[in-house]
């Protein structure tokens, strides 16, 4: 299987220099042959191949655009390479063979944003604390872990917030876990991040919210100020690194999460929620984005396969949250502001995301009857007997250790002559009823 090792690279200003200017061309020969594809189109006519745009976007267009040999060929080729790639999803998304959600056509990329360019092959050397770049020289990388074996290529990003990264696609094998055997089911939510079936629960760090002000500040002072100008651009800068501290400390435990729960457990349910629907309302849109809770199904569902773990879903229409997880009554749909209730057939208290937390994993491993019943005599125990006779003092003498008790003798009482202060069917005798449903 596949994996991305993600490095932090400092470039030089000269080097930073000439990394701009791959971006730039990677950029035009992109942009270039997306509008050609879309004159074609226009003109009703087929999309060109990869080999037909190289050849008119790199090889021939060399000749009049003397900047293009002044950087490696092979990123201008790898961006062909991803164009033709999007096109293909696109056409295969449209007409049914590509399964998941719609993909979208290509789009024109702009300098403003995130920028990249890829090596593969042998364009690129790797170094003990550098990393060489053909008409770039040679970087400076910060290693923080080894890679586990040789990349096939290497992909140089520049994010909106100006810093510099180097991401290396390498092979990798599964790293199988030794089992636990334990499985655990986690309801996802708003106020707690996460709330396992075992009553842990899990709060979110939320940076978004915690930034919102200083956030707001930047906006307005970028919006504030010249187009085109400096002070324009280092507004923009600010804001920038803002979002993109915001973004680490969500990415960073969300990574966490996952792999702690990946070492726990064996087994790992979590309730397939319509994501992108729930942000379309516009009081929790803010709320939901701020947790990242596609990103953490990503990443658990990944390290899973990777480690020999298995990841399910449970249908998005299942009533976790009305179904009572001890007798399986559903007492209805309940408002978000509910957050603990009683079931009206069992009586047992329930907190909310514990319940649906319980409710998400008895999906998947359903208690049998045996296991019912044990549970339902530890916690009330019944006894055979309706109705047990207290044992008198005098009656518990014992001769000899004999199981023999004195005998008594009852007579009938007449109706309407008042009873007889010696007779034995007068004394009281107290008897305890139990009843079954206490």
């Amino acid at each position: 299987m596949k994996a991305r090792y993600k490095y932090r690279i400092y470039p030089n200003y000269i080097q930073i220099t000439k990394l701009n200017q791959l971006f730039a061309c990677c950029r035009y020969v992109w942009n270039q042959s997306l509008a050609y594809c879309h004159q074609l189109y226009a003109n009703a006519q087929k999309k060109p191949s990869y080999v037909d745009l190289t050849k008119q976007f790199i090889t021939l267009a060399k000749k009049e655009l003397v900047w293009l040999k002044d950087v490696a060929s092979t990123p201008l080729q790898q961006s062909l390479k991803d164009l033709d790639q999007a096109y293909k999803n696109f056409f295969k998304s449209s007409t049914g063979k590509r399964k998941g959600r719609p993909v979208r056509p290509p789009k024109f990329k702009s300098k403003k944003s995130r920028q990249t360019a890829r090596f593969v092959g042998a364009n690129y050397q790797i170094g003990q604390d550098k990393i060489y770049l053909p008409k770039v020289g040679k970087i400076k990388i910060v290693w923080s872990r080894s890679l586990p074996s040789q990349p096939t290529s290497v992909t140089i990003i520049k994010d909106s917030s100006g810093r510099y990264f180097a991401s290396f696609v390498v092979e990798t094998c599964s790293e199988h876990l030794p089992k636990s055997g334990n499985s655990v089911g986690i309801d996802l939510g708003i106020l707690t991040f996460a709330t396992l079936s075992n009553g842990e629960k899990i709060n979110a760090p939320k940076p978004l919210k915690k930034n919102l002000k200083k956030l707001a500040k930047f906006q307005r002072k970028f919006s504030n100020t010249e187009l085109g100008s400096k002070g324009r651009e280092r507004a923009r800068l600010k804001v920038a690194k803002l979002h993109s501290k915001i973004k680490d400390i969500r990415t960073d435990f969300i990574h966490k999460l996952s792999t702690d729960l990946v070492n726990k457990y064996d087994i790992i349910v979590l309730d397939d929620l319509n994501v992108s629907g729930m942000v379309k309302n516009r009081k929790l849109a803010r709320a939901i984005s701020d947790l990242g809770w596609r990103q953490f199904r990503i990443l658990t569902e990944a390290k899973c396969e990777k480690h020999g773990r298995e990841f399910r879903t449970i249908s998005r229409w299942e009533p976790t949250s009305q179904k009572c997880s001890h007798c399986g009554f559903k007492g209805g749909k309940k408002e978000l502001n509910i957050r603990e209730w009683t079931c009206l057939n069992c009586g047992t208290f329930h907190d909310r995301d514990l319940n649906a937390a319980v409710n998400i994993l008895n999906v998947i491993q359903p208690k049998t009857k045996v296991e019912i019943v044990k549970e339902t005599v530890a916690e009330n125990p019944v006894q055979l007997s309706l109705f047990v006779r207290e044992t008198p003092p005098q009656e518990a003498i014992v001769a000899e250790g004999q199981a023999e008790t004195i005998k008594r003798t009852r007579r009938k009482r007449k109706t309407g002559l008042p009873a007889d202060s010696n007779d034995v069917s007068t004394r009281p005798e107290s008897f305890v009823q139990l009843s079954l449903f206490d």
